[in-house]
């Protein structure tokens, strides 16, 4: 199966990823406002909160693996305060934060590679193993490449954050 890249994406996302040897795509032109910059989570009150990644500028049909992300504002620290926040008092958050702040204090140059590394990270929590013994597996380049893209008519894209699940169930 192979699948765009998503910044901390629903469970079914990951459901689909682990279910069978997923790929997940960069080759694909990026589209503004999906998930693949985006995630929803959950404050305590029930109320959603979007979270984006802002990225710098994007040119038309600009490859996915070609997305940088811009520290312009504070989004890191940001969405760490908002996870922080919505899950501090979820049973697990204790023992999965810390291994989830590093990605609020590294700075990535790539979108791809901070998906990457945080969906590799939150796949080995689940799987409950550690997270360096995982590869997520991206698709750079191939003979397969058709040219299409992904669009916003995936079922996960208004589902709320892996975190939500990590937090409260694992």
């Amino acid at each position: 199966m192979i699948l765009p890249t998503a910044y901390c994406p629903p469970k079914s996302y990951f459901d689909a990823l682990m279910s069978e040897a997923a790929t997940i795509e960069v080759m694909e032109s990026f589209e503004k406002q999906t998930f693949r910059n985006r995630c929803l989570i959950r404050d305590p009150k029930g109320e959603i909160i979007r979270l984006t990644v802002p990225v710098g500028k994007v040119e038309h049909k600009q490859l996915t693996r070609d997305i940088a992300i811009s520290y312009q504002s504070k989004w890191q620290h940001q969405h760490w305060i908002a996870i922080e926040s919505a899950y501090r008092h979820k049973p697990y958050f204790i023992y999965f934060a810390d291994y989830l702040r590093p990605f609020y204090e590294k700075q990535y140059k790539w979108l791809v590679d901070l998906n990457a590394e945080l969906t590799e990270t939150i796949v080995s929590l689940l799987k409950k193993e550690r997270p360096d013994t995982l590869k997520i597996r991206l698709r750079y380049a191939t003979n397969e490449w058709s040219g299409l893209t992904w669009t916003d008519k995936h079922p996960w894209q208004t589902e709320i954050s892996i975190l939500d699940t990590l937090f409260d169930e694992c």
